[in-house]
């Protein structure tokens, strides 16, 4: 990502205005891709939601580009701090399950997945920015692999596929999920898939095995022995 052209003196750090400007204009930025889409966050766009003068966006980032990347870094580290928190409350697969829909509709909410859709569309009429928007997906398989690696450890599962080959198809269909809802505006089909048969098994709480004589005794009687009349 490009730097500012500014000089700075050795071991001087940027000034808290500066930082702050910084910090408006990414906000700026994300807003503007969830509002306005790729071809809508002009410079000009973006320094009218932040209150600055435009070129101020290429003072701090270089290009509008280098600043779009800089706001899917910004999205991509919040999620991904949120994720994690939620990932590590997880006790087993059934609450990963239920920890998934519930970030999934956070991220519908907020419009998250709004940017990293953008994003990708500009991609086709961007050169180079493909590869910089993959690149910023890797991460989240890692994610993925270590979340599935340790919830399976101890289950059967563990041993049928490579952990780093389910979350690369984890990934992938949840970021399509994400995105047909945000195309259709229509978020039911994906939370469906939440409410499937196996997922519903996976998230029902351990139960312990009924005895015998839990199903066939009634109230107060004695439980009956082998071979007894």
């Amino acid at each position: 990502m490009a730097r500012s052209g500014a000089k700075r003196t050795a071991g001087q750090g940027p000034s808290t205005g500066s930082e702050e400007t910084r910090r408006a204009l990414v906000a700026a930025t994300i807003e503007a891709l969830r509002e306005e889409g790729f071809s809508g966050t002009s410079a000009r766009e973006i320094a009218r939601r932040a209150g600055c003068n435009q070129g101020l966006v290429f003072y701090h980032f270089g290009t509008v580009t280098n600043l779009l990347l800089a706001a899917l870094d910004e999205v991509s580290s919040l999620r991904l701090t949120r994720y994690q928190a939620a990932v590590d409350e997880a006790n087993d697969l059934g609450e990963l399950v239920q920890t998934a829909q519930s970030v999934f509709e956070e991220d519908l909410d907020a419009g998250y997945i709004s940017v990293l859709a953008e994003m990708i569309a500009g991609a086709s009429s961007t050169p180079g920015l493909g590869a910089e928007v993959a690149s910023r997906v890797a991460p989240w398989r890692i994610f993925a692999a270590d979340a599935m690696r340790d919830t399976l450890a101890d289950t059967p599962f563990a041993q049928l596929i490579p952990a780093e080959e389910l979350a690369h198809g984890i990934v992938a269909l949840y970021l399509g999920l994400e995105m047909l809802a945000h195309l259709d505006g229509d978020r039911g089909g994906a939370l469906a898939l939440f409410e499937w048969p196996a997922c519903s098994v996976l998230s029902a709480p351990a139960r312990p095995p009924r005895r015998n004589d839990e199903s066939s005794d009634q109230p107060g009687e004695e439980p009956h022995q082998l071979g007894a009349p």
